[in-house]
């Protein structure tokens, strides 16, 4: 591997992480002696990488450093082109719109050979399940959960019965079979799931929630036991 890769593979790593990583970690992953990973470390933040920390303490990138536009590996673009066309076929109008533009604007700016692999993947998705129809438009609930709004909502339990909840949503989850709200709710007291086919009116507020998202984010996750890296 060129020195160049490398550096862009630390880069990556370091992305990955949203908390501080030791430089044992890196450089195991990477195949390289720390020594070597302190002078990267140094050259990437020469170069005008953001990353603090320090030997013994870990790494951390903050956000704001672009890299330059970077080659993908076959691997990369087969799974941004499963990916794509899996939010394409399974995710709301609006959402599924966005996944066919970003694949085109890649496929815009790659090497026509590149990008001509896109269209030439041979990874296929299976057939679109059955799935409960769904009344409201989850976009709504994507904006509330980037602008950490709370949402107002009529809610049928697994018995029918329909109840008005106050919601702070955290996350949209999309299963094969059903779409999954979590949230806050505050007739609750507590997080709870809500599948969106049972919720028969949504609005939006301007309201919003007095904790920031990320934080409740992570106590749900630990509450469910759930790897912060999967979600």
């Amino acid at each position: 591997m060129s020195r160049a890769a490398r550096l862009l593979d630390l880069m990556q790593i370091l992305r990955r992480h949203r908390r501080p990583v030791s430089g044992a970690t890196l450089a195991t992953e990477l195949g390289i002696s720390l020594r070597t990973l302190y002078r990267d470390i140094a050259t990437l933040q020469a170069e005008g990488a953001d990353i603090e920390g320090e030997p013994g303490l870990g790494y951390v990138l903050r956000p704001g450093f672009l890299l330059p536009p970077l080659m993908l590996s076959a691997d990369e673009i087969e799974a941004l082109a499963l990916g794509s066309r899996w939010v394409a076929e399974r995710s709301d109008d609006r959402l599924a719109m966005a996944a066919r533009n970003a694949l085109a604007k890649l496929s815009a700016v790659l090497p026509r050979d590149v990008a001509d692999s896109l269209d030439q993947s041979g990874l296929m998705m299976a057939a679109r399940p059955d799935t409960p129809d769904v009344r409201i438009d989850l976009a709504v609930v994507r904006q509330a959960i980037r602008a950490e709004h709370k949402l107002d909502i009529a809610y049928a339990d697994q018995a029918g019965v329909v109840t008005d909840r106050t919601i702070w949503p955290l996350a949209l989850a999309f299963f094969d079979h059903v779409r999954v709200i979590v949230a806050w709710c505050e007739l609750r007291g507590g997080f709870r799931h809500f599948r969106a086919d049972r919720i028969s009116r949504i609005v939006a507020t301007s309201k919003r929630y007095p904790q920031r998202r990320l934080s409740l984010l992570a106590e749900w996750r630990r509450q469910e036991g759930i790897d912060e890296n999967r979600l």
